[in-house]
């Protein structure tokens, strides 16, 4: 296959003139502009970092400066017949996070110089606020025409003080102020469209844009951001192709691959299967399947709200809520929900239209298993090598079939672990192998699966069997079987047709290991 005639692919270029300049691929979203035009003249839009945001800001604001010639094969380009060029500001905020009060203040003022030097203009005024206000004005007197204000990340400032009170009010209040002018230029402004990954109340972030159309799960604009199946094999074939030849796989398994690693995410419903984009594109160039979106970020904020809501790691999990439920303010929840969702951690699966209900869950084997490994430090023990390798060892006896193995072998791993204040708790346990269960690719565990006469602690998906697990403290592993006989559980997986496992298991709270287990087997008709 001839590999050099492909075009480059994107990755890391969040500039439109660049991406086309450069002769890169190019997924067009253009179609979508008409469309934002028709829902509003003030546009928000909420997505997970490194999902195309800025790019659209960008594409964005090269349409209306009116440059044609970046357009060329593009939707827009067989629609648009004035092409007119308007002023625009762009404020990106993406670099003003950790800063305190005074540097936010600083780098606005650094925004604003910026924007203000491409009209010829300055100003001395200390006041973040009015230089917008007059910097409006200015350029609408200049060209004659109404302005376009675009600002990408509008809440990077405030995401790492979302949940410290103090801190959050003090910059809110610099960030609400300097957004106050745009409501009262309107007779000024042409389009106004604002990003970001999670959701403020209007009225304590951007008070003065209470008109603000919230555009982020309309189905209309389901795949303004990132990219479709469909676009995957329509404009992606060939780099899909290469990827097939390099994992020596056939197209439709290397298209199953990246569906697992990738794919997954739905910010309405009814909506296209959505990709990351910046996954999928590092993917394509370097021909591997790695964990890039992850390994791009922190999950640090993620293990500290775990633990302000009172939340474990296996709360992450399917889950069925109302949209005011996770498309919800962040800095007023009361769970950990909207935040999930609205950095990408969990997404859209299903939609019940009678009752008004979303069912939400982890997107993909890449949010599932980066969230598990950036969270065995605080759960298991901060040497994560050694969690791989006894994952990986328990997973080659699952293989063979061999639970009785992959058991010793998690007594073992357990009896090195050092103290933790949680051992002494049942539940502790469960998230322990819960981890080490999921870090396992190819394997699907659950917990507290329902049955018609309890919940079963653990199910763990193979290709070999259905296990199903009873954990105790301080008991025994026969009080944990007679409680999986007594209840019955096997029965609410009658309809499967892998054999059933049970394992019975007890954990000892002053060794911090297994003491004793027991395995019953029989097959599934």
């Amino acid at each position: 296959m001839e590999t050099n005639a492909l075009k480059r692919l994107p990755v890391g270029i969040q500039t439109y003139s660049e991406v086309v300049g450069n002769d890169c691929l190019y997924i067009d979203k253009t179609a979508f502009i008409p469309k934002m035009l028709e829902a509003s003249k003030y546009i928000f839009l909420s997505r997970p970092r490194r999902f195309g945001k800025s790019l659209l800001v960008s594409t964005l604001q090269a349409y209306f400066e009116g440059r044609r010639e970046l357009f060329k094969g593009c939707y827009i380009d067989s629609v648009e017949k004035d092409w007119t060029a308007y002023p625009v500001l762009r404020f990106d905020m993406s670099q003003a996070k950790h800063l305190e009060k005074e540097e936010l203040e600083r780098y606005l003022h650094h925004l604003l110089d910026e924007n203000e030097a491409r009209f010829g203009l300055t100003s001395n005024s200390v006041d973040t606020n009015l230089r917008l206000a007059t910097l409006i004005q200015a350029a609408y007197r200049q060209t004659g025409r109404q302005v376009v204000v675009l600002i990408d990340e509008y809440d990077a400032p405030l995401l790492d003080v979302t949940y410290t009170d103090e801190q959050l009010e003090k910059l809110r209040h610099i960030m609400d102020n300097f957004y106050s002018p745009l409501k009262a230029a309107d007779p000024y402004l042409k389009f106004v469209f604002m990003t970001g990954i999670t959701k403020f109340a209007p009225q304590t972030i951007y008070s003065g844009l209470n008109n603000l159309k919230n555009i982020s799960m309309l189905p209309d604009f389901a795949a303004v951001c990132g990219i479709t199946e469909e676009e995957v094999v329509t404009q992606m074939a060939p780099y899909l192709d290469r990827l097939a030849e390099a994992k020596h796989l056939t197209r439709d398994e290397a298209l199953a691959a990246i569906r697992r690693q990738y794919d997954g995410y739905h910010f309405t419903w009814p909506s296209p299967d959505i990709f990351n984009p910046f996954s999928l594109l590092n993917a394509m160039q370097d021909r591997m399947l790695k964990n890039y979106w992850y390994e791009s970020g922190t999950t640090t904020f993620l293990v500290e709200l775990l633990r302000k809501f009172g939340n474990v790691f296996t709360d992450i999990k399917r889950i069925e809520a109302l949209a005011c439920d996770f498309d919800a303010p962040t800095e007023s929840a009361t769970s950990i929900l909207p935040l999930l969702y609205q950095s990408g951690y969990i997404t859209i699966k299903d939609y019940d239209e009678d009752f008004d209900f979303y069912t939400l869950d982890i997107p993909n084997q890449e949010v599932r298993i980066g969230l598990t490994r950036s969270l065995i430090p605080s759960y298991i023990t901060p040497d994560s090598l050694v969690v791989d390798n006894t994952a990986r060892r328990m997973a080659q006896r699952l293989t063979l079939g061999d639970i009785d193995g992959a058991l010793t072998l998690l007594r073992d791993f357990l009896l090195t672990v050092p103290y933790c204040n949680d051992a002494n708790s049942e539940g502790h346990y469960q998230q322990v192998l819960y981890i080490i269960f999921t870090l396992v690719t190819g394997y699907f565990a659950d917990v507290e699966v329902r049955t018609a006469t309890g919940r079963v602690d653990m199910v763990l998906r193979t290709d070999r069997a259905l296990y199903l697990f009873e954990l105790k403290l301080n008991k025994s592993a026969r009080a944990a079987m007679d409680q999986m006989d007594r209840k019955d559980y096997a029965a609410r997986f009658a309809l499967d047709n892998r054999p059933i496992v049970k394992v019975a298991i007890n954990f000892d709270a002053e060794q911090h290991t297994i003491t004793d287990w027991k395995i019953e087997e029989y097959g599934q008709k």
